[in-house]
């Protein structure tokens, strides 16, 4: 694998690649002690991987004392089930008694994403409300969220302050060679994890922010800046890794640019029914064979769409006990995911109708 990580690739990346950077970045992974201690499936089931000194936030949380929670979704598209799974895990955090932020990053959308994509901040400004009024309806509310284009002065202040903690070499030597908008949409996701221990905001604390491993450049790079600020009394910030939830074709992430690799929130139930009966599994190439032989849920994607949203963890658990002794077919699998996804639908994009006009007066004002 090359050194250099990309964030912004779109080839599905599997943690066993990155054995490497465990060992060069100083990743730790993550401990049984810490994973039994919080009560949540993406740490039963091992979704969260890696960490970099979560010990801070783990503490706090133990000592219920409060710290920062923020992540964030570039405005660059629909929302599929992969930015679900982020969304969980915030909530998680928010309900541990975080001050907790989720940044809707419509400046990221437009200025790091290709004209054919997102080629105007009007269209990044629709992505946004949808975005927005899809993390609504998933249960995060008024407070717990901002949009980047309408933030205080002192956050965009703040991001010119960062560019000058950041040598031209070190960029490179982290990214490769990057335009102009990837660097910019960079300076505001370094000011969005940071900016919260301004006095002016929450303060300083420890905070933690929740990623993919192919988004480790922008932590390393971000807990770096931080030991530069010299003027402000800041925190590095802790990182925690998840398994991203790869796309429904073998060898894909879920993606906007393709939409069969992902169930879109906007998908309809029976456009997701459609995606789920094409999706990968991890079957024999006949019933006889599955019987005798049975699947492997470790890499069928069907499987994995329960194993990241599922919400009954000893169900989850037998049905995949069966399917590896062959008592559950492909067909029935993918029937079950069908249905689970279609009923969540019928109900999610009801609260998204309900929450659009509070999404569009946050993302474009009154």
């Amino acid at each position: 694998m090359a050194e250099k990580i990309d964030p912004w690739g779109s080839a599905e990346i599997k943690e066993k690649d990155y054995s490497h950077v465990f060992k060069a970045f100083g990743l730790k992974e993550f401990p049984e002690s810490m994973r039994s201690a919080l009560d949540h499936r993406f740490f039963e089931r091992g979704i969260v991987i890696a960490h970099r000194d979560f010990e801070k936030v783990f503490n706090r949380i133990q000592q219920k004392k409060p710290f920062i929670n923020l992540t964030g979704i570039a405005s660059s598209g629909n929302m599929h089930f992969g930015h679900k799974a982020d969304l969980d895990l915030f909530k998680f955090f928010r309900d541990c008694g975080a001050v907790s932020k989720f940044a809707i990053c419509d400046l990221d959308g437009y200025v790091s994403r290709p004209d054919k994509k997102v080629p105007s901040m009007k269209k990044a400004k629709e992505f946004a409300v949808e975005n927005l009024s899809n993390a609504l309806a998933l249960g995060l509310s008024e407070k717990d969220v901002y949009v980047q284009s309408r933030m205080p002065s002192r956050y965009y202040e703040f991001a010119f302050e960062l560019s000058k903690k950041i040598t031209a070499n070190t960029h490179e030597a982290l990214y490769g060679h990057l335009d102009l908008g990837k660097i910019s949409a960079n300076l505001l996701q370094y000011a969005d994890i940071l900016h919260l221990q301004l006095p002016e905001f929450a303060g300083k604390m420890p905070s933690v922010t929740g990623i993919g491993l192919d988004q480790d450049p922008h932590a390393r790079l971000t807990r770096d800046i931080a030991k530069r600020l010299f003027d402000y009394s800041i925190e590095e910030p802790s990182f925690i890794y998840f398994r991203h939830q790869s796309g429904l074709q073998e060898g894909k992430k879920m993606s906007s640019s393709e939409p069969d690799t992902a169930i879109f929130l906007s998908d309809s139930p029976k456009e997701a029914r459609r995606k789920i009966m094409k999706a990968f599994t991890g079957g024999q190439p006949t019933v006889k064979e599955h019987r005798e032989k049975g699947g492997n849920p470790d890499i069928c994607k069907v499987c994995e769409m329960l194993r990241f949203h599922y919400p009954d963890t000893k169900k989850l658990e037998k049905i995949f006990e069966d399917y590896r002794a062959g008592k559950i077919l492909d067909g029935e699998n993918k029937e079950f995911t069908a249905q689970f996804v279609e009923e969540f639908l019928e109900r999610h994009q009801q609260k998204v109708q309900e929450k659009l006009p509070l999404a569009k007066e946050i993302v474009l004002g009154k």
